[in-house]
């Protein structure tokens, strides 16, 4: 009976804290509304910052001139590819500086000299090498995220509590018993953040990356509307690349609750 008691109270427990979650919510909704209002009838930020109705008839004009959907999918595709080169090249050589000391020596230095360097440094570069459209875009990206999740996931292998290994090859474990039960569940959260980061990257990137002669994209749109002094529309794609990046927040923390379910959170 107490067993049953106890994971009762722990269901309540659950509802009360989806409950109290989704109000938060609400309430943060509801200042960032407020806030944007005021925004939109202040004396010297109505122009920059137009409430929610123009906003909406933003979407409407963009999708009558045709270009609402394509900006989306291209922008997508950019994001996608750049940020999938860069997790595939990232992890290997992350394993490979925080295995073999001299590749840490050599790829580190570079590494976060070059990801300290605004993506709109080197963007016309690629454009002279690469030409325009989507293939310097692509490549920008990919160089933001592998900057960020390399590091990232190196630091993360540094920090795997050598004691684990030191035991575990006492008790006779073989180097890949090691590196498949030991270190790639102890690097999993880490990869985990890193692809945080590399999504964070991939987007802030992005105005940087369209602005290579993209013909269509999120980034050049709000390029284009700049120029006409277009706010309204300006705003509204702001807002849609937020939207993009919360959801692809909340794909990773689905990944993430697949993957470290073993993992103790606060």
């Amino acid at each position: 009976m107490k067993i049953f008691a106890l994971e009762d109270e722990m269901n309540n427990h659950k509802k009360k804290k989806v409950i109290n979650d989704k109000v938060w919510i609400l309430i943060s909704i509801a200042i960032a509304f407020l806030v944007w209002y005021l925004l939109s009838i202040g004396e010297v930020t109505q122009r920059s910052f137009p409430f929610i109705d123009k906003v909406v008839n933003a979407i409407g004009k963009m999708v009558e001139r045709g270009v609402l959907f394509q900006d989306i999918k291209s922008s997508l595709l950019c994001v996608v590819a750049g940020f999938s080169l860069g997790f595939v090249t990232s992890l290997p050589i992350a394993f490979l500086m925080a295995w073999y000391k001299p590749v840490q020596k050599i790829l580190e230095p570079w590494i976060n000299f070059i990801r300290n360097i605004p993506a709109l440094g080197y963007a016309p570069l690629l454009v002279i090498t690469f030409g325009v459209g989507k293939k310097p875009a692509i490549i920008l990206i990919w160089i933001a995220t592998f900057m960020t999740m390399s590091i990232t996931i190196y630091q993360g292998i540094k920090n795997i509590d050598v004691t684990l290994i030191k035991a575990a090859r006492v008790l006779g474990a073989s180097d890949k018993d090691i590196f498949f039960k030991i270190i790639c569940p102890a690097v999993v959260p880490f990869i985990i953040t890193a692809v945080r980061l590399g999504l964070s990257a991939a987007l802030t990137t992005l105005l940087a990356a369209e602005s290579t002669g993209a013909q269509a994209g999120i980034g050049m749109r709000i390029r284009s509307l700049s120029n006409s002094f277009e706010s309204d529309g300006m705003l509204m794609y702001i807002i849609l690349l937020g939207i993009i990046g919360l959801i692809l927040v909340k794909i990773t923390d689905f990944i993430e609750r697949r993957l470290t379910g073993w993992q103790e959170k606060i």
